[in-house]
């Protein structure tokens, strides 16, 4: 067993989540206490804009992989020293600014060498890497630590994270499959942004009093992603091409978006091999009241936000990065073909010495 501190930042790149566990890469023998710490400004600023603008136009990014490392050192300094922590290992996720599977490419920027040497741990990095090396999409990472979070819960069962994008694993005994399912938060919270009323529609508050454009809708969703099977993914930009009519209001538009999502989502159960009997949702999405009523009314299974089952969900991203890293160290797989199309089990990761390890006993 060995301590690992997790970390990830999705591509709302609203902050850095925290989460450290105890683990030997097959079962979590402790959970520890999550976190999350915002980005500075000028990083999510940075962020957002290069994610904006996507891999045709590059400037920049060395700077904000910079700006990206220091945000996550100092927040796993306060962290470590708030919880007591001398963890044996840290996986650094980076942040995401363009994935394309179709193009073999995936872009986390960070430093991991880098925050090994500030810190004096051991961090694993390029956690997608080698996955798209052996043919597959890079994403998503999280089943095989969401498989070993199932054991003893109702199958079979979706685990369904809404982040910026939103994504599944269906798990049913030794049966694993995953795969990206369309928009989650991203599209709303643009929307949102573009109208100057805040950075997302808490609750669903703004799309509650809306209503949704079914013409948009019904063509949005015809988009042919939703029905190709697993394993697939995606960026975060993928439907950034739906428009909405010009002149749509702020609550009509975030009412078709949140319908977008949830029909999108609604379309990856027919692609599970028998319906889920409960959806366990993580991330931000499980946040908005009218995105959980609509998503209960919209599939077969239980809707259920993962607290309920004892489970983090605020923490289990990052959670599942930390899982990923004991794994490499124990040399066992991280991803599979049918998870994410790879063309064999592949073990994810690089790891990082620092320099100077902080203090002795440590991997190094």
């Amino acid at each position: 067993m060995v301590t690992v501190i997790g970390t990830m930042s999705g591509t709302s790149a609203d902050g850095i989540d925290l989460a450290e566990i105890e683990t030997d890469g097959r079962t979590v023998a402790r959970f520890g206490a999550a976190a999350m710490f915002p980005y500075q400004q000028e990083t999510r600023t940075a962020v957002l804009d290069a994610v904006a603008r996507g891999a045709g136009d590059r400037t920049g990014w060395p700077q904000i992989a910079q700006l990206v490392t220091r945000d996550h050192a100092e927040a796993l300094e306060r962290y470590m020293a708030e919880q007591g922590l001398a963890p044996d290992l840290v996986v650094f996720h980076g942040q995401t600014v363009w994935h394309d599977p179709g193009r073999g490419e995936t872009v986390q920027l960070g430093d991991p060498q880098g925050l090994a040497d500030r810190l004096g741990v051991p961090v694993v990095g390029d956690v997608r890497l080698a996955d798209m090396a052996a043919g597959g999409q890079g994403a998503p990472l999280v089943p095989v630590y969401h498989q070993a979070l199932a054991w003893n819960l109702p199958q079979p069962l979706c685990f369904l994270n809404i982040g910026g994008v939103s994504n599944l694993t269906y798990v049913d005994g030794d049966t694993l499959l995953a795969f990206d399912i369309g928009p989650g938060n991203a599209l709303i919270d643009d929307w949102v942004r573009a109208y100057g009323a805040g950075d997302f529609d808490a609750d669903g508050a703004i799309a509650a009093r809306g209503k949704a454009d079914e013409e948009v809708l019904e063509k949005a969703l015809t988009h042919p992603f939703f029905a190709a099977p697993g394993p697939k993914s995606l960026d975060r930009n993928a439907f950034a091409s739906v428009k909405l009519r010009e002149g749509t209001s702020l609550e009509d538009g975030a009412a078709t978006l949140l319908a977008f999502t949830v029909g999108a989502i609604a379309r990856a159960e027919a692609l599970c091999p028998k319906p889920p009997v409960v959806w366990l949702v993580c991330g931000g999405g499980r946040r908005n009241g009218a995105l959980m009523t609509a998503l209960d009314e919209a599939l077969s299974g239980r809707v259920e936000p993962v607290d309920l089952h004892g489970l983090d969900g605020d923490g289990l991203e990052a959670q599942a990065m930390a899982f990923l890293g004991a794994r490499l160290l124990e040399g066992l797989p991280t991803s599979f073909p049918a998870t994410t199309g790879a063309t064999h089990p592949v073990v994810g990761g690089r790891l990082y010495r620092p320099a100077k390890p902080a203090e002795q006993g440590r991997l190094v």
